[in-house]
């Protein structure tokens, strides 16, 4: 598309881990609400959707092996992972009541949060915002920054500030290692 095409829109390029953050996000919505399982769900994006092209839309290449800890990681955690959202939600908001593909955003902010030290926290929240951002048009991106900034205060001890004051720097995406 060319920039005087009126239906063109900035896209901002995804990086093989942000594709499988999105990736992610879908799976474990597909498992939700079609009731699939762990291992044929994750066996489906792999073998047919992560960098593929289906239905004349191409997925974009995604690391499998990030995408694979993600989802088995919010499946394998869940019982621990819902109690951190349930605490970090307005208390009119119970878990419940968000929408299934919000819960689903959540779910792997907070896994990631908790268990991929290894990642800073403003690129872990960041990249949820984005993916966010690809569903929704309204206020559901602010509302992943502030759950998955509080759960990060509480799993990752920071204070209050960092998380955000860090994440204006974060546009670049990943660290390099």
């Amino acid at each position: 598309m060319s920039s005087s095409d009126p239906q063109a829109r900035p896209v901002k390029q995804a990086n093989k881990r942000g594709a499988a953050r999105l990736a992610a996000v879908q799976a474990l919505y597909q498992m939700e609400v079609g009731g699939t399982a762990l291992l044929e769900t994750v066996a489906e994006y792999e073998n047919f959707r992560l960098g593929s092209e289906i239905d004349g839309e191409t997925y974009r290449e995604a690391d499998a092996g990030w995408f694979r800890d993600v989802v088995s990681g919010v499946v394998r955690s869940q019982t621990e992972i819902d109690p951190k959202i349930h605490a970090s939600l307005p208390t009119d908001w119970p878990l419940s009541r968000i929408d299934t593909t919000l819960r689903a955003i959540l779910r792997a902010g907070t896994y990631e949060l908790s268990n991929r030290k290894d990642v800073p926290v403003a690129v872990i929240v960041s990249e949820y915002i984005d993916v966010a951002k690809a569903f929704y048009t309204g206020d559901e991106p602010g509302l992943v920054n502030a759950v998955l900034d509080r759960v990060a205060r509480s799993v990752r001890a920071e204070k209050p500030g960092e998380t955000r004051t860090a994440r204006r720097g974060a546009a670049g995406g990943e660290p390099s290692a």
